[in-house]
C-alpha cells in the first residue's frame, strides 16, 4: 500500500479528470504519474516513486505543461519517473556499499 505524501494529498482533487499510469518494475519500486486539466484548461501532472514498502521515495507536482495534450504530458510523466526510480536504485545501491 502506498504512503501517500504531502504533495500528493495537495495536488488530489477528486472533481478532476485524470489519466493514471500505474507500473511495477522490476525491483519492485512502483512509478504513480497522473495527469489531468485544471479547471482554467492547463495540463497538470504528478509524479510518485515507491519502494516496495509502500513508502514513497520521490513526488512531484508539475504544473508546467501549457498547451500539451494529456497523452503527451503522461507519456513524458512516466519517462522522468523511469528515470527518478533508476537514479534511486543507483543511489541506493552506493549507498550500501
Amino acid at each position: 500500500m502506498r504512503q501517500r505524501g504531502e504533495r500528493y494529498r495537495a495536488w488530489a482533487d477528486p472533481a478532476l479528470h485524470c489519466r493514471t499510469h500505474d507500473e511495477m518494475l522490476e525491483d519492485g519500486t512502483t512509478i504513480d504519474v497522473q495527469v489531468r486539466l485544471s479547471s482554467a484548461g492547463s495540463t497538470q501532472m504528478f509524479i510518485g516513486v515507491y519502494a516496495t514498502s509502500g513508502m514513497h521515495i520521490f513526488e512531484e507536482i508539475c504544473d508546467c505543461r501549457p498547451g500539451e495534450s494529456m497523452t503527451r504530458a503522461l507519456a513524458w510523466g512516466v519517462g522522468r519517473a523511469r528515470r527518478v526510480a533508476t537514479e534511486a536504485a543507483l543511489n541506493k545501491g552506493i549507498d550500501e556499499k
